[in-house]
């Protein structure tokens, strides 16, 4: 399985560098010269890349790949999805964190056992993380935060809503 670690935004000065938003919480690691990682096109097909290097730049990593020479090249990237193979991620050692794609398709329910949906992705916002639920067709959006997401059981294929009143009305 993969999971998204990157993505090229655009393309950096004349040499092929691009800027690359990170999605991961390692990237010195992600993106570490001689790390190939896949990179998949808007039309669904991948190739694999390799990093030559990488730089912090105002929010972002400019980096350099094996593969991409120049301007032109670097300007074919724009968009490309960058994606690390999960069984190459460390273990979490704390028991709050958890990886993306370990809490995708987990089921979303109340206390008392009601479902209210299934964890569709992780939202990251500038406000913080959100999950998205799937409620039937309709995403719904939940903060993913200690008092409102009081359980994540990854084993049990479960996280556990304690919302205020209000949040989940237009679901219920």
């Amino acid at each position: 399985m993969e999971v998204v670690v990157g993505r090229v935004a655009k393309a950096h000065g004349i040499h092929g560098e691009l800027a690359v938003d990170v999605r991961t919480d390692s990237p010195e690691e992600r993106f570490a010269e001689g790390v190939v990682l896949n990179a998949r096109h808007r039309d669904g097909s991948t190739r694999p890349l390799t990093i030559a290097a990488a730089r912090a730049h105002s929010g972002r990593l400019l980096v350099s790949f094996e593969e991409i020479h120049s301007r032109e090249d670097a300007e074919g990237a724009r968009g490309l999805l960058l994606l690390a193979d999960t069984a190459d991620l460390p273990p979490t050692d704390d028991p709050d964190e958890f990886y993306d794609h370990e809490l995708e398709g987990l089921r979303a329910e109340l206390a008392d056992g009601t479902v209210v949906g299934t964890v569709q992705e992780i939202v990251h916002s500038p406000g913080g993380e959100l999950l998205a639920l799937d409620r039937e067709g309709r995403t719904v959006l939940v903060p993913f935060v200690r008092e409102i997401v009081p359980v994540v059981d990854v084993a049990a294929g479960r996280v556990v809503l304690d919302p205020p009143e209000g949040l989940l009305d237009d679901i219920e």
